[in-house]
């Protein structure tokens, strides 16, 4: 039988929550405004199948370049050009400042 290859195939280690972060998803998570030109840390939350990016662009940190619909448009750095990525806000994290 042919192997599946899917869009989340080998991924049950990479996209599984913590046993502490199951369960209802916040909203405080959903509810935070983003602006063109913020940084932001892409994050997949396994849960939400909707809006969900591919996992080669978890952890990855990218821009906010516009927002559209429900969801945002990041660019993110990827060989010689940026990629566009488009991912709803319960996938995305503001970047934490360094002091």
């Amino acid at each position: 039988m042919k192997r599946s290859h899917g869009i989340r195939n080998r991924n049950r280690t990479l996209l599984r929550r913590k046993p502490r972060d199951k369960g209802k998803n916040p909203l405080g998570r959903l509810l935070i405004p983003y602006a063109p030109g913020q940084m932001v840390t892409i994050s997949i939350n396994p849960s939400v199948q909707k809006g969900m990016p591919h996992r080669r662009y978890h952890g990855r940190v990218g821009m906010i370049a516009e927002k559209r619909g429900r969801a945002y448009v990041i660019e993110v750095a990827s060989g010689k050009f940026p990629r566009q990525i488009i991912a709803r806000p319960e996938h995305i994290l503001p970047m934490k400042e360094t002091n």
